[in-house]
């Protein structure tokens, strides 16, 4: 289990925002950053198996 991933998070060409896992297949987006925040989580426990989930999701917004 890793103890955090980091999520790179920037302005979206079509509006709203777009979120990239550093080192990871995750890529989701969403219209304001509270919606982004929901979608991040959710598509961290699709990705990792129940006890490979990070304890810590970190977002740097650029």
């Amino acid at each position: 289990m890793k103890d955090e991933i980091i999520f790179i998070v920037e302005d979206s060409l079509d509006g709203g925002f777009e979120a990239r896992a550093v080192g990871h297949s995750i890529f989701t987006e969403a219209d304001n950053l509270n919606l982004l925040k929901d979608n991040i989580r959710e598509a961290v426990s699709w990705h990792f198996n129940g006890n490979e989930i990070p304890k810590l999701i970190r977002l740097k917004r650029y």
